[in-house]
């Protein structure tokens, strides 16, 4: 038996002990995790906002992992690989994933959300195709691809081209995550959030040279029209899962633009359709968590230092400060640009 961390009930947290697992079966890689990152889902599941979430339940699918063995069959990785997890357990038959809409699949699981995930010292099993390696990396970048894939996944919907003008509504993780990628591309981008000290952020780490305040009355929009010359943008990336910010992004769309959404929420969404929707033949498309494909990609961005994630990476604890530690991620005043759980030994 091993330490893990149990979602026990809302807002209560356990430590209790799991089973080491001794050998994986066919088509299986047996595993230790090393590093958890703490992302919004996580934080949701604890508050008791997500759905679809039951307790108890072992939380983690950021997950940095050691391949420690592997089972029949497995020829994608070998024990000793570093290694990040594509969560998202699909069924291979279902119409969607057959179509390559994996990530869209009506029988998904997710580890760590609907199924128990990673956050426990002892070894555990995990499909070894939802396995990427990347033997180069840290285990802390290894933990951090997950985040970055959704954002990642978000910009190829958007998919801007070459001189266009990309702005992200919501600088947490998954817009941090967009604009990593944004910045690397040949367009005038821009970043929206209420939060000062991450726009801060996004300014002196990531060299985002366009941080836009938001006001609660709307005025911001003068700002944009100003940076944009009266063109708005081409694509919107809205991360922030607010209904408001979802329906007035329409307003900073330029005529033909792209509206992302990327973050999710639970109310109906209202707009008129005439003014901006219609009158500049907007095209809205979601984006929904991440295709395999995205994984290696990024693994391989990460490994020719495009990316410096160590600039994410504002604030760390141990397993064993979970139960009593945890809590304090929900606060936004905490300062937390990224948390990583260390779960087992050093990199």
């Amino acid at each position: 038996m091993s330490y893990a961390i149990e979602f026990t009930d809302v807002k209560e947290i356990n430590a209790v002990d799991l089973p080491d697992i001794e050998a994986p079966g066919p088509g299986e890689a047996l595993v230790r995790t090393h590093r958890m990152g703490i992302c919004g889902t996580d934080l949701s599941c604890y508050l008791g906002k997500f759905p679809f979430f039951s307790y108890p339940r072992t939380p983690g699918h950021e997950l940095g992992l050691e391949v420690v063995a592997v089972g029949d069959g497995v020829t994608n990785v070998k024990p000793g690989d570093k290694c990040s997890l594509e969560p998202y357990l699909n069924d291979p038959e279902s119409i969607p994933s057959k179509k390559g809409h994996s990530n869209a699949c009506s029988n998904v699981s997710v580890v760590g959300v609907h199924q128990s995930g990673g956050l426990r010292k002892s070894n555990w099993t995990v499909p070894a195709h939802k396995l990427h390696p990347g033997n180069d990396l840290s285990y802390d970048e290894l933990a951090l691809v997950e985040t970055l894939a959704i954002g990642y996944h978000a910009v190829k919907r958007g998919n801007p081209q070459p001189g266009e003008t990309v702005m992200v509504i919501g600088a947490g993780p998954i817009g941090l995550a967009a604009l990593e990628f944004l910045k690397l591309m040949d367009l005038k981008v821009l970043v929206v959030d209420f939060a000062q000290n991450r726009l801060d952020f996004c300014a002196e780490k990531l060299g985002i040279p366009h941080p836009i305040l938001a006001k609660p009355d709307g005025s911001h929009l003068a700002e944009i029209e100003a940076i944009t010359g009266g063109g708005f943008c081409d694509v919107i990336i809205d991360a922030t899962g607010h209904a408001g910010s979802m329906v007035q992004c329409f307003e900073f769309a330029a005529v033909g633009g792209r509206v992302v959404y990327v973050g999710i929420t639970a109310q109906d969404i209202t707009f008129p359709q005439a003014p901006h929707f219609h009158r500049r033949e907007l095209s809205v498309i979601a984006s929904r968590n991440a295709l395999p494909a995205d994984f290696p990609e990024i693994i391989d961005i990460i490994g020719q230092k495009k990316i410096n994630l160590q600039n994410w990476i504002t604030h760390r604890l141990d397993i064993t400060e979970v139960p009593e530690g945890f809590d304090k991620f929900t606060d936004p005043a905490t300062g937390a640009i990224k948390a990583v759980i260390m779960v087992n030994g050093e990199e």
